[in-house]
């Protein structure tokens, strides 16, 4: 695959445009007025937004589709852009190669976007996602006018990408395939460094020279002084912490935890900025707002504006998002699929219900390496959870060695928890949540598969139940 892309006019094809990563692209690109298309296998309310745009959606990925360029108006071959997620096997890719088309990764043309602005390029194993959407939301709010590109959806700007007029560009960028090192931002965030993506990296070494390489190649690097890689490897010139007592450029004291947020007194080289509160929860989240400090004060915002920016910050869909509250019990959607992730994410449900209720946490392990790799560590990450629900491991287009399975997950968080079940599969998962959950219950679906599909169905029993429990109590009275 090529790295540079022409983004002067010459029609741009994306294989697999309704994914995440790929929509928010060619959205950028589409508003931008370049001539986008792109492939799916089905039709989704993000394809649907960018046909709203002009993009000219295919609804199969095959050869046939770019036959649409032999009339195209341009007259121009296509410029093919996929990511990792497409495989030699596609059907569509072999077409574009046979007929000479320049293919490029992603990256490649978020590589090239990043290098037309003042690009803010957030990368880490964690938070990114969180983060970024932070930086872009103050920028907003703040008036800025940013463009945005993010690995999730954001109610503010109504999905994962915002085209803006300013000379700045918030990006979350991506290092799981590797393509990391292609980004040149002007300024770095690095929220942590860990092994996550076993498919790819072979050694936490492998995983902290992509982003070394990385924080070699920004202008500034802002970085949390809380993971022991960055603060020793990294070494960032501004640096933050959330942990008392580190000592950081850019620090919180008074902190106070609540079921509704956060609040802490925020400093800025040992000088008192003022009160910061955030309506999202947990200590990881107050982590991701100060380095959305570093970044806001950085270009020059003052504190004022940073802090009523991010106090109506509600974060990005599956992170920690409501999905429904029926029969008083809540329904929480989130991506965690890390062991460091569930960890973070179920003391933040803890911290939002206190002792006296029940935190129900339902997990689909993500990828078997992943899961294997991890095992020991998924074990012990649901201390914070009074009922654990596992299901089946989502392969993530892996392959089943049968090493590794829902059932062993089970055995082994089993050893450290007492109520923990095996469901093996969505259905049974439904089943058993519509039997066993009790008012008052926060439930969590945790993972970065299809576990959330069934949430809707689980929300709309239990408001079924609620109404007719209603309807009973009027005719008895």
């Amino acid at each position: 695959m090529g790295n540079s892309i022409d983004l002067s006019g010459r029609p741009v094809h994306f294989i697999g445009i309704g994914g995440i990563g790929m929509s928010g692209l060619a959205y950028v690109l589409a508003r931008r007025g370049l001539p986008v298309s792109g492939s799916d296998l089905r039709s989704t309310n993000i394809t649907q937004k960018l046909a709203a745009e002009g993009a000219h959606i295919f609804l199969t990925q095959e050869a046939s589709n770019l036959e649409f360029f032999d009339r195209h108006p341009s007259g121009q071959t296509p410029q093919i852009v996929c990511s990792t997620a497409i495989g030699k096997s596609n059907g569509e890719l072999n077409a574009a190669l046979e007929r000479g088309c320049p293919i490029f990764h992603r990256s490649d043309v978020l590589a090239a976007l990043i290098g037309e602005y003042s690009s803010i390029g957030v990368a880490g194993t964690h938070g990114k996602t969180t983060t970024s959407s932070m930086i872009g939301y103050l920028l907003v709010a703040a008036g800025v006018d940013p463009t945005i590109v993010v690995g999730g959806e954001v109610t503010a700007w109504d999905g994962n990408a915002r085209i803006g007029k300013s000379e700045y560009f918030v990006a979350e960028v991506d290092e799981s395939d590797g393509s990391l090192v292609k980004h040149h931002p002007k300024i770095g965030v690095i929220t942590n460094i860990e092994l996550d993506h076993t498919d790819h990296y072979k050694s936490l070494e492998q995983t902290i020279e992509t982003f070394t390489k990385f924080s070699n190649q920004c202008q500034i690097v802002i970085g949390s002084v809380d993971c022991q890689i960055v603060r020793d490897r990294i070494k960032p010139m501004i640096s933050y912490s959330s942990e008392p007592g580190r000592v950081a450029d850019y620090t919180a004291d008074n902190i106070q935890y609540h079921s509704a947020g956060t609040s802490a007194q925020i400093y800025e080289y040992d000088k008192l900025l003022g009160t910061l509160k955030l309506g999202v929860l947990g200590n990881h989240n107050l982590s991701n707002a100060l380095a959305t400090i570093a970044v806001g004060r950085k270009i020059g915002l003052d504190f004022e504006s940073i802090a009523s920016g991010l106090a109506t910050f509600n974060g990005a869909k599956r992170r920690f998002e409501l999905k429904g509250y029926q029969n008083d019990i809540t329904f929480i959607d989130d991506y965690a699929h890390h062991p460091s992730e569930i960890l973070v994410t179920l003391n933040a449900a803890r911290l939002r219900v206190g002792a006296e209720r029940r935190v129900v946490a339902i997990f689909q392990p993500h990828r078997y390496s992943r899961t294997l790799e991890f095992l020991a560590e998924f074990a012990q990450s649901f201390k914070d959870a009074d009922v654990v629900v596992i299901t089946d491991i989502y392969s993530a287009g892996e392959e089943n060695t049968g090493a590794i399975s829902g059932e062993k997950v089970v055995t082994e968080i089993g050893r450290y928890h007492d109520r923990v079940c095996y469901q093996p599969n969505l259905e049974a998962v439904s089943q058993f949540l519509t039997q066993n959950l009790q008012q008052g219950d926060i439930c969590l679906f945790l993972g970065a598969g299809n576990l959330n599909q069934i949430i809707p169905g689980i929300v709309d029993f239990y408001q079924a139940k609620a109404r007719d429990a209603h309807l009973t109590t009027i005719a008895l009275s």
